[in-house]
């Protein structure tokens, strides 16, 4: 917008606050002028607060959030990737404790000739960040300049990296002004926040994983569904086509927790091996981006793609040429004794015989967190080599003495503290639990419409 418009002349940020303050429904151009303001420091923080106050008390409706999301993409650059051939696909998850499933996912979309411009995020409080799991392999360079991250994408049709400074600016000064003043929750700013930086990587389709369980920051599953509709809604009204799955978070993903071991657990998927449950819910993933990346007629058949793609040993062979063109230790990929390694390990042993009815999966995360793999802090650094290994999840026999969890720790003091919060995580009981939670619990394709 031209700064010296009539529309920006007259735009006070105080009326924009009172309207919404009331319970009014604000224009496009009252939210455009508002993000515009903020972003080139012409509007306070204190009054943004404000307003950002003002919807997590009376919310958005649909339109607001798409005219918010608008607006905070098209504050910087929107990358134009329409000389690539073929359709670009993103996924994004909301986050969850061993959820390793990007780093699998977009070398398997691209084995299979979706472009997948990957812009994904660091670890903070429980959750792991996709980012320091990259970073985690030797030299991996996530902070690639947006030529590069279009030279990586030609080349092998997957560039994984962090937000850069010309991707929604908008989004970085809102979420750090979010995160101070006790307004993350809101349903409307987490959909505008992810969405505009996602819709910012030029992409076509977005497949997104919506977790719900202890894990999750959506703990209830009515809360997940209603966060899922919107960004379902808020894409499709920008001309994209987009899809959410509602995906257990109630225990950890996989079976490793942690930075460099979740890097070795994305290997035995890409190999086909690893956990179960990470290599249903990949696969999943990856028929929904192959449908929507116009290479399989169904789900079902992108499913089978997929199948064979790591069969065949093409998923890896993309993941190693990915790795190498961002800068990273192509050498780990096929021997993981390469990747950073604890120094020290611990076993916790099962106290009584019985049956895993519970794992409480935030303490889990923060059981790792507390060892140095995550962050309390954004400036807090990260240990790549430590983490968790679950030997026994929900649902699984255990006999007094059997090995439950091995800790991998470089700090004593750490150790003792996270193998605490472990043993609390543990509900053995005598006998089953009743029902398991299914891993995808439905999938919310057009507004309204669950599948």
């Amino acid at each position: 917008m031209n700064p010296t418009s009539p529309s920006t002349q007259s735009f006070r940020a105080i009326d924009v606050i009172r309207k919404k303050r009331d319970g009014g429904e604000l224009s496009q151009n009252e939210i455009e002028s508002l993000v515009n303001a903020y972003t080139r420091g012409d509007t306070p923080d204190y009054q943004v607060s404000a307003w950002l106050m003002a919807v997590v008390l009376r919310g958005m409706t649909r339109a607001e959030t798409a005219a918010l999301t608008d607006a905070m993409l098209r504050s910087g650059e929107v990358l134009d990737l329409s000389s690539l051939p073929g359709k670009k696909v993103d996924k994004h998850s909301t986050g969850g404790v061993g959820d390793k499933t990007s780093l699998v996912l977009a070398p398997l979309a691209a084995a299979a000739g979706v472009v997948v411009p990957m812009i994904s995020g660091r670890g903070l409080g429980h959750t792991g960040g996709t980012l320091d799991k990259l970073e985690a392999i030797p030299g991996f360079n996530v902070n690639l300049p947006v030529a590069d991250f279009r030279r990586v994408l030609k080349t092998c049709g997957c560039c994984m990296i962090g937000q850069t400074a010309e991707i929604a600016p908008a989004d970085r000064k809102l979420y750090a002004l979010r995160d101070v003043t006790g307004t993350v929750e809101s349903p409307y700013l987490i959909c505008a926040s992810i969405m505009s930086k996602k819709l910012a990587e030029g992409i076509d389709a977005l497949v997104l994983d919506v977790k719900t369980g202890s894990g999750a920051f959506m703990k209830n599953e009515k809360d997940a569904a209603f966060l899922a509709e919107l960004m379902v809604e808020t894409g499709e009204r920008m001309g994209k086509q987009v899809v959410a799955l509602i995906t257990d978070m109630d225990q950890p993903l996989g079976n490793m927790i942690g930075n460099a071991l979740e890097v070795v657990e994305v290997v035995d998927v890409l190999r086909g091996e690893g956990p179960e449950d990470l290599r249903q819910l990949c696969l999943e993933l990856a028929g929904w981006m192959l449908h929507l990346g116009g290479v399989s007629d169904t789900v079902a058949e992108g499913k089978r793609q997929s199948e064979k793609l790591i069969a065949s040993g093409a998923a890896l062979d993309k993941f190693r040429q990915m790795v190498e063109l961002q800068g990273g230790d192509p050498r780990t990929i096929d021997d993981p004794k390469k990747l950073p390694h604890a120094e020290h390990s611990m076993t916790l042993s099962s106290p009584k015989s019985g049956y895993v009815t519970t794992l409480q999966c935030e303490q889990i995360g923060t059981a790792c967190v507390i060892l140095g793999g995550g962050r309390e802090r954004k400036e807090d650094s990260v240990d790549p080599a430590v983490g968790i290994v679950l030997h026994k999840k929900v649902g699984d026999a255990v006999s007094a003495g059997d090995p439950l969890a091995t800790i991998y720790y470089n700090a004593e003091a750490r150790a003792a503290r996270a193998r605490q919060l472990l043993e609390e995580s543990y509900r053995i009981a005598d006998a089953p639990a009743r029902e398991k939670r299914p891993l995808i619990h439905r999938v919310i394709g057009k507004p309204g419409e669950k599948n």
